[in-house]
């Protein structure tokens, strides 16, 4: 790492994380990216793929043609079962080199659930315990000690930004409805989801069982002395970016809403892209479009015992791209905020 520069590659940078990954890093003031690394384009430029981009950049190239003395994190937006195999490749031989996987195949500690909720072996198994999966805002004090870093899905951090500091004041049996940009499901999303009129429609989906509940089920165990019941309910909506988790639960008998909101306001008093809002206020995407902020709102209900969470924040960013530069700022002892503001 030359003097407040950090040089990164990014692997899988045409995907829309990868875009998004490319176009933050472009401004940050501390970043150099040395190489961004395709299977498809090679030899293509990056800004033939999303206008935003502005800044000249290394053309697209082969990941075997970086030399990985010149890089300090890779950034890796690949798909399910990739990275793991290319963090093994690379991990005892650079160790210098730090890795951000925007995948799941670092998010779970078990290889055996891994393989349950993805049907696909894990093959860095020895490199599991060496991972830090991080929520930015829950692991300031830990990340530096870590080479590999996880990024969290993008429904769980919606879900675990507003949870997580509640777990020991509510009943189990929580209801989390989530709708998300189609953008989430990667640049193949008609293949995902291959209906009609899909720009124009909504679609509950993975409604028995969806992915990112191994996540939530490890995160909530590790933070609860009882097993927290929930349901998770995911559905697409016909808009390309943003997520909205309504998050229905039920406080044990001392905490009413204001209480909750208040925990949640100095949980989240230090964290500058949590927004915790008033007592009851609307809530949508709007406003975290493009950011990397998560809003919160803490919402009563005609049942007093009941109280609905809702939480908003851009899947591509807050959920993916602009959590792992996050991450990777704290990592290198930067400000959390560096070209994310």
């Amino acid at each position: 790492m030359s003097k407040n520069r950090i040089n990164v590659a990014i692997a899988g940078a045409t995907g829309f994380v990868g875009l998004d990954l490319v176009f933050l890093l472009s401004k940050h003031p501390n970043i150099n990216i040395e190489y961004l690394c395709s299977q498809s384009y090679i030899g293509k430029k990056i800004n033939k793929f999303d206008s935003r981009i502005k800044k000249k950049l290394p053309i697209l190239s082969d990941i075997k043609k970086v030399n990985w003395n010149k890089v300090d994190v890779l950034f890796m937006s690949l798909p399910n079962g990739k990275a793991q195999i290319l963090t093994k490749k690379l991990f005892y031989k650079f160790k210098h080199l730090r890795f951000i996987d925007l995948s799941a195949d670092f998010r779970i500690q078990s290889s055996l659930l891994y393989k349950k909720w993805y049907n696909l072996n894990h093959y860095a198994k020895d490199l599991i315990n060496k991972t830090l999966y991080s929520i930015s805002e829950f692991s300031k004090k830990k990340i530096k000690n870590y080479r590999i870093i996880s990024n969290p899905g993008c429904y769980p951090t919606s879900i675990q930004l507003a949870v997580n500091p509640l777990l020991k004041m509510i009943k189990g049996n929580i209801i989390i409805d989530s709708k998300s940009g189609y953008s989430g499901a990667g640049k193949n999303f008609r293949k995902k989801f291959p209906y009609k009129n899909f720009f124009s429609s909504t679609y509950a989906y993975s409604v028995t069982k969806h992915r990112h509940m191994a996540e939530i089920d490890q995160s909530f165990k590790s933070l609860s002395s009882k097993n927290m019941n929930y349901i998770f309910n995911p559905q697409i909506i016909p808009t390309f970016r943003g997520i909205l988790s309504c998050i229905y639960l039920e406080p044990k008998k001392k905490y009413s809403a204001r209480i909750i909101l208040n925990k949640l306001k100095k949980i989240h008093s230090h964290n500058p892209f949590v927004k915790i809002l008033k007592l009851n206020q609307n809530l949508g995407t709007n406003n975290v479009i493009n950011t990397n902020n998560c809003e919160i709102s803490v919402c009563q209900t005609r049942d007093k015992n009941k109280i609905i969470i809702i939480s908003a924040l851009d899947n591509l960013v807050k959920g993916a791209a602009g959590q792992a530069i996050q991450n990777m700022n704290l990592m290198f002892n930067l400000s959390e905020t560096k070209g994310l503001k």
